[in-house]
């Protein structure tokens, strides 16, 4: 992910993805991941893909908000690929589709975040986990968990940027092993720490002054009609990728 891109916030629009119900796009993302780990064919990943490519077109997701993964994330994957290939062809294709299915399993997190206003990932999730309340599970503190989580990565990554971005300002002796360089590593390491607590004492207040965590997983929309339809979509793609993945 490039330094320049915030990928994890949503992207105001009014399409029929955005009108979904939160609960309906995890449990999306939970079908479809869990389809392309037990079956990880090429067919499969194909159709999860076309999927995800429509979904971002109906949902209106302009390209400027892609993100642009650094040079070295794909310099890693041409390594993996040829330490893979000497070991024969099917090592690199199987190191291809696996590097295909992460990059699968996180486009559609991401969709869902880009589509999905924050507020109403906790309350998604503690309906959907209703069963393991019976069990005396902590939903509601798993739901803020998860929920908050979402929340502090955006504003952690553009801390992470800016700190960069002073890094690179400041003078050094252009060796890579001269004492000032590992300082302002270990400046900017430190910084990033003090900005994440001095962050999550922020959250913590502002929670405290709403109501508390319990506001956090309150119960604000449910599914409607448009969701059934969309799960039973969703479960016409998963039989379609069974039935291409068993034929070819």
């Amino acid at each position: 992910m490039s330094m320049r891109t915030v990928p994890l916030r949503q992207v105001p629009g009014d399409s029929p993805i955005h009108r979904l119900w939160a609960g309906t796009k995890l449990i999306g993302v939970f079908v479809l991941g869990l389809m392309t780990v037990v079956l990880p064919t090429w067919p499969s990943l194909g159709l999860v893909a076309g999927v995800m490519l429509v979904t971002a077109i109906i949902a209106g997701i302009p390209v400027g908000a892609l993100p642009r993964p650094p040079w070295w994330f794909w310099g890693l994957i041409a390594i993996g690929a040829a330490v893979n290939a000497s070991f024969g062809l099917e090592a690199i294709i199987l190191f291809l589709r696996a590097t295909a299915l992460g990059l699968v399993l996180v486009a559609s997190s991401i969709l869902v975040i880009w589509t999905t206003p924050m507020a109403e990932v906790a309350p998604a999730l503690s309906r959907l986990m209703w069963p393991l309340r019976k069990l005396r599970m902590p939903v509601d503190e798993w739901a803020v968990c998860i929920a908050l989580c979402l929340r502090g990565l955006p504003l952690l990554i553009e801390e992470i940027r800016l700190l960069v971005a002073v890094h690179r300002l400041r003078p050094t002796s252009g060796r890579s092993d001269h004492p000032s360089a590992e300082m302002g590593i270990m400046d900017m390491v430190t910084a990033a720490m003090s900005s994440a607590l001095r962050r999550s004492s922020e959250m913590s207040e502002a929670i405290t002054a709403r109501g508390g965590t319990g506001r956090l997983t309150a119960t604000t929309a449910g599914p409607h009609r448009r969701d059934v339809i969309a799960l039973v979509l969703l479960a016409l793609v998963c039989a379609a990728a069974i039935t291409l993945s068993a034929v070819l």
